[in-house]
């Protein structure tokens, strides 16, 4: 998985701002819109926002185009969400361990959740500037497109519309994309930027901006929710095929669902009920019992209409049969970020990943007074506002991922901790063997920087030298500029990483470049062997007893000999001097011609 969120570029730091209690929310940047040109205090003044604050991402008008094979013209027709949601993407399809070059042998699917499109907005009214790249680079569609584009997916490639629930959606539709056999792996996710003031000027006029800029979620202060940009993708496959690919699991998703509240009070407002009916869904389809789920992470914008419903239709179906001394935790990520409207339902399942990973349960911020519209002496429902552990006893951790969209669909995912995932046998960091660490990259000023980055890891002590060597050579595409490094210790690695980081070069840092054909290129070895006087007796015998692989390569080679030789090739690889089968060479003659 991967995000870039505000405060946060990475799931990694968007753990640690969560266990911080760190509230990312600032004022409307200048980069965006002259916030004193169109803001108001009063709510509903025509023409005007509420609120001057919002959760915001920045670097958004930077884009590594030549990484992506993208023209310089291209990428500055190309919407931001775009460009972000290829970056993540390519993030996450790192951090799953995946390679370019085994896609064509994959269906790839993808599910994009995005709601807004202020780029096209902003290019539309300049007619004459028009091109077929402000079309395709505005397209919705295009924030799913990119992706299989850029990371060769030959699967459905979707980008949804379901209002504020789209991500969450997306996720749920990937699930039953892979259940039903119609990908081996969805990347699935959302993406938000806020380019304008317009949706948050019409927002305004129905007073649903919180004016301090504060999702006050379950709290008696509620009075609206703030916007906030993003985007987080997560790679998925079925627990069997991750479990037989050895992948790093972060969490599992035993079912969901998404619903719709039909017809209602009005159009926008939500409906107990249907929650209430995709709740009851969600349950069946992962085939727990609600009353297992420890913890909530609920849409909770902080509404006066949205909070209640919540709240009544969680305790409805996941309250029955809860211990007296174990309530429901509820809590709400926006009260960190804001809401990420097309983004929110996966940075809520970002979040509650991390959360049955680690074992904790960060804060709900903004939570001083409950609200007196719910009625709390009467259900089992508690808003987790403090940091604390997982509640013991409970099982498996299991949360719920909750979120419902202006336009009356629900969706709610049921999370799980991860289950253990073997891990392949590496050399201990320390044992006197040397370990080859092969990184690359697109440029060498991008090879310095991604060695600085390996460089933290080694020395963060996260793995052990070995595993890194061995992810890094497998389960990453190599690019044309290259280096290697041998080294006995993850500290000498990591020494010798940081000199080349610093300076581009470094003792016992080999760098080169590769021509390839492009990205995906796939380039096979050969191995010589020239015969007579090019070997010597036990030369393979170290590599036979501590590789693997090569011990199963040379062992179906004894296979495809035994029918044709008296003799045992594993034994002759391990004999020794007193031992070893005696040869004699036959002599050489060239052959008559013609042959």
């Amino acid at each position: 998985m991967a995000c870039r969120l505000p405060g946060a570029r990475s799931p990694e730091e968007l753990w640690e701002l969560l266990r911080r209690g760190d509230n990312a929310i600032s004022e409307i940047p200048p980069d965006r819109f002259p916030v004193e040109e169109f803001h108001h205090p009063v709510p509903g003044t025509r023409g005007k926002l509420s609120s001057r604050y919002g959760g915001f991402v920045s670097g958004v008008d930077e884009f590594d185009a030549e990484f992506f094979g993208i023209s310089p013209r291209e990428a500055a027709r190309m919407d931001p969400q775009q460009r972000m949601a290829m970056e993540v993407a390519w993030e996450a399809f790192e951090d799953a361990g995946l390679t370019l070059e085994q896609m064509p042998g994959l269906t790839g699917a993808v599910f994009m959740g995005v709601i807004t499109s202020d780029y096209w907005d902003l290019q539309s009214g300049a007619v004459d500037e028009l091109d077929v790249h402000t079309v395709t680079g505005s397209t919705r569609g295009g924030n799913a497109g990119r992706i299989s584009y850029a990371l060769n997916l030959s699967g459905l490639s979707v980008a949804l519309d379901a209002a504020c629930s789209s991500s969450l959606v997306a996720i749920q539709l990937a699930v039953q994309s892979l259940r039903a056999g119609s990908c081996d792996l969805a990347f699935a996710g959302g993406v938000n930027l806020i380019l304008t003031p317009d949706h948050a000027i019409g927002f305004s006029q129905g007073s649903m901006m919180a004016p301090d800029g504060q999702c006050k979620t379950f709290d008696a202060r509620a009075d609206g929710y703030v916007r906030s940009e993003g985007a987080g993708v997560v790679v998925l496959k079925t627990l069997s095929r991750a479990l037989a690919d050895g992948d790093r699991v972060h969490a599992l998703i035993r079912g969901g669902a998404a619903s719709n509240d039909g017809h209602g009070e009005s159009f926008m407002a939500p409906q107990v009920p249907g929650q209430r009916k995709g709740l009851e869904a969600a349950y069946r389809d992962a085939g727990v019992d609600p009353a297992s789920v420890a913890y909530v992470e609920a849409h909770g914008t902080g509404t006066g209409a949205g909070d209640p419903v919540e709240i009544a239709a969680l305790a409805a179906v996941l309250g029955p049969g809860r211990p007296a001394d174990r309530p429901l935790l509820v809590g709400s990520v926006k009260t960190n970020l804001g809401h990420t409207e097309g983004a929110a339902g996966v940075t809520g399942l970002i979040k509650a990943a991390l959360c049955v990973k680690h074992g904790w349960l960060p804060a709900s911020l903004n939570f001083t007074t409950p609200s007196p519209a719910i009625p709390w002496q009467e259900i089992p429902v508690r808003v987790c506002d403090r940091g604390q552990p997982w509640p013991e006893g409970t099982g498996p951790r299991r949360a719920g991922v909750s979120s419902f969209g202006i336009a009356g669909t629900n969706a709610h995912i049921v999370v799980e901790e991860p289950p253990p995932v073997p891990q392949p046998e590496t050399p201990a960091d320390g044992d006197g063997r040397p370990v080859l660490l092969p990184l690359s990259a697109r440029s060498p000023r991008a090879l310095a920087a991604l060695a600085g980055r390996y460089r933290d890891l080694l020395r963060s002590q996260a793995a052990p030298l070995g595993r890194v060597g061995a992810a890094a050579g497998v389960r990453r595409t190599h690019h044309d500029v290259r280096l290697a490094v041998v080294a006995d210790t993850a500290e000498d690695a990591a020494a010798r990483l940081d000199a080349f980081a610093a300076d581009g070069h470094a003792e016992g840092v080999h760098t080169g470049e590769t021509d390839t054909a492009g990205p995906g290129t796939r380039h096979r070895t050969a191995w010589v062997f020239p015969g007579h006087g090019a070997q010597w007796l036990g030369m393979g015998r170290d590599l036979l007893a501590g590789e693997p692989v090569f011990a199963e390569a040379i062992a179906a080679c004894e296979n495809a000999l035994r029918p044709h030789v008296d003799w045992s090739l594993t034994a002759e690889l391990t004999a020794r001097p007193e031992t070893s089968r005696p040869t004699a060479p036959e002599p050489w003659s060239p052959q008559p011609a013609g042959r």
